[in-house]
């Protein structure tokens, strides 16, 4: 699929990288001639379903046959700061109302007008551009880059750093990913890290507490990485990249996003901040997108707002922390990235 919108003119200053679950790392550079004049950064993180890379025996031993809906299932939008010193991660459930922007068909030139449906179908509609687009238009924030990794790309990063540990204070069990986690701390490989991610049956969050799961993933994905200096050690990094953006549209190439990786090496926990876009309730059937969740508007525009003002998402000095399993409805309350790691 060829993205259209140049959405990238020019290279940006000083940005980060993230390790997703989704996985994924995410990150920039100095822009030349404007070392001196950094801005912030918003990277938009796609985890889709695309699972025919992945072997029929991986389906089977890690449940995760099906059809797949070309949808982007992982929506998370992260902020890095002007100053280069926080990264925040916004959670979208795939579910949220969205209103689809007009597109064009490349195939037939037929342009279709703006539309509801669930957030997911951006990306199955117009791939990421369209995507982009619609997170965008949703909450007032400007993407510069994006992240988009399918089940194939994932199992393969975490199996490049012989996996990422999670850890859990309750039995985490899945009727659909046939996820069975006792309560403790977990090493997992590439398969069952996906079975991981992709858990939303484990209680009554469920996109909600899939949400946490994934951003607690990250957090020990960065985390094992600082810990094992993979961020400090190009040729290696250069391989990660390379793997995790495999081929097709990418919003780096493996080179910037090897070189922009060290920008992160040395982020503590408590530097990185997460959240999920407030939910009210759900849509009206004759909205006709099935149950769809409908965001909670003045909370979600009040969250936007600090991230197109480039302020942190946790009042400092405080320590929240999280609910799990995370309320479904009301405000989700932002903890920082130290409030997910295993201690």
């Amino acid at each position: 699929m060829t993205v259209k919108r140049n959405l990238w003119p020019r290279r940006l200053a000083i940005p980060g990288i993230v390790l997703a679950a989704t996985g994924a790392l995410l990150g920039s550079s100095a822009a030349p001639g404007r070392e001196h004049a950094p801005r912030a950064m918003n990277i938009l993180l796609m985890g889709t379903d695309e699972r025919d890379t992945i072997t029929t025996a991986e389906k089977h031993a890690f449940h995760a046959g099906g059809q797949p809906c070309g949808c982007s299932d992982v929506l998370m939008l992260v902020h890095l700061s002007a100053r280069r010193d926080r990264v925040s991660v916004i959670g979208m459930p795939r579910d949220s109302a969205a209103e689809i922007p007009a597109t064009r068909d490349e195939a037939s030139g037929v342009e279709k007008p703006p539309h509801p449906a669930k957030l997911n179908a951006a990306y199955q509609e117009g791939g990421p551009e369209l995507a982009v687009r619609t997170v965008e238009s949703m909450t007032g924030v400007g993407v510069d880059r994006f992240v988009q990794v399918d089940f194939r790309r994932f199992m393969d990063s975490v199996d490049e750093v012989d996996g990422v540990e999670v850890c859990t204070p309750r039995r985490l069990r899945d009727s659909a990913t046939k996820l069975d986690l006792e309560p403790g701390k977990h090493r997992l490989r590439g398969g069952p890290a996906l079975q991981y991610v992709r858990s939303r049956h484990v209680d009554d969050s469920a996109d909600l507490g899939r949400i946490q799961r994934q951003q607690r993933f990250l957090v020990q994905a960065l985390r094992g990485l600082q810990a094992r200096k993979l961020l400090s050690d190009p040729a290696r990094t250069a391989h990660l990249a390379r793997t995790l953006l495999g081929s097709g549209p990418q919003g780096f190439t493996v080179a910037e996003l090897a070189e922009l990786a060290v920008a992160l090496h040395r982020l503590p926990a408590s530097a990185t901040e997460f959240t999920t876009v407030p939910i009210a309730g759900f849509t009206p059937p004759g909205l006709g997108i099935g149950a769809a969740l409908a965001w909670d508007r003045e909370q979600a525009d009040a969250l936007f707002a600090k991230v197109r003002e480039d302020r942190p998402l946790v009042a400092k000095g405080a320590q929240p922390v999280p609910k799990d399993p995370p309320a479904v409805l009301g405000g989700t309350a932002a903890v920082r990235g130290s409030a997910y790691a295993c201690r």
